[in-house]
């Protein structure tokens, strides 16, 4: 089959499938298994494409892309992705420029990452922060794993630990998280169903986090309505500067607070 007949029948079967994206999606599964851009994809629309179907039968049944791709951009990184933690997504990089500007002009911080999953936040961090003594801790040993794998194939130098959120008294300057914050999973997109549930539902950690981080700085992501609230736990826990940032689609995503 040519690339171009494969984006066609891979749109097609994803359309019916119920994705929002189909086009952008058969681009990016042909891409991978020609083994170039999505960009580079145009340039031989007549080239054979060869294990396409094992690809597109599991993003048809709505295992997420990044899954299938086995890899995903994040900031400046490209992380390996797999069921062994989240999916790197993209409101997610705004807590990492809140973090970044918060430590605008402090020397050699220290930087703790509660819920390390594939390693997106931390790796991003001492990425962008060289100088920054970056901590990240998880309960979860197979994320764990991720996310070492990921530090290693990128050469970035952060301290890895098996640890729950008790990790954050120890004393920060920043204490950054995206902690699990959906209720229950019914009704939403069939994607979440393969990520780590573990990571994804549960209440309570940003109030947890709040009242036990010893740190200059905590910043939080939060779910769709949650920051006005997170934002007054903040404050009760006395923080002050209390701020939110809102995502690329308008959603406030960020609450922060300083002390």
């Amino acid at each position: 089959m040519t690339a171009r007949d494969a984006l066609r029948e891979a749109e097609r079967r994803l359309a019916a499938a119920g994705l929002d994206t189909p086009r952008v999606d058969a681009e990016l599964l042909v891409a991978h298994a020609l083994g170039v851009s999505r960009t580079g994809l145009y340039a031989d629309l007549d080239a054979q494409v060869d294990g396409l179907e094992p690809l597109l039968a599991r993003r048809e049944a709505r295992e997420p892309l990044a899954y299938v791709l086995g890899e995903w951009g994040f900031r400046r990184l490209t992380l390996k992705t797999d069921p062994r933690a989240l999916v790197p997504r993209p409101e997610t990089e705004i807590v990492v420029e809140r973090a970044l500007e918060l430590l605008d002009g402090a020397v050699a911080p220290r930087v703790l990452d509660v819920g390390v999953g594939s390693g997106a936040i931390a790796l991003a961090l001492k990425d962008e922060r060289p100088d920054a003594h970056v901590t990240a801790v998880d309960v979860s040993v197979v994320a764990l794993a991720l996310a070492r794998e990921n530090a290693e194939r990128l050469g970035l130098d952060v301290e890895l630990r098996e640890q729950g959120l008790d990790a954050a008294a120890e004393g920060w300057d920043l204490v950054v998280s995206n902690p699990p914050y959906v209720e229950t999973l019914a009704g939403l997109q069939p994607e979440l169903g393969y990520e780590p549930e573990g990571a994804l539902v549960g209440t309570g950690f940003h109030e947890r986090i709040a009242a036990t981080a010893r740190t200059r700085f905590l910043v939080l992501e939060v779910g769709d309505g949650q920051a006005a609230d997170v934002a007054r736990v903040l404050e009760a826990a006395g923080y002050c500067d209390v701020r939110v940032t809102a995502d690329l689609a308008g959603v406030d995503r960020v609450v922060e607070g300083a002390r």
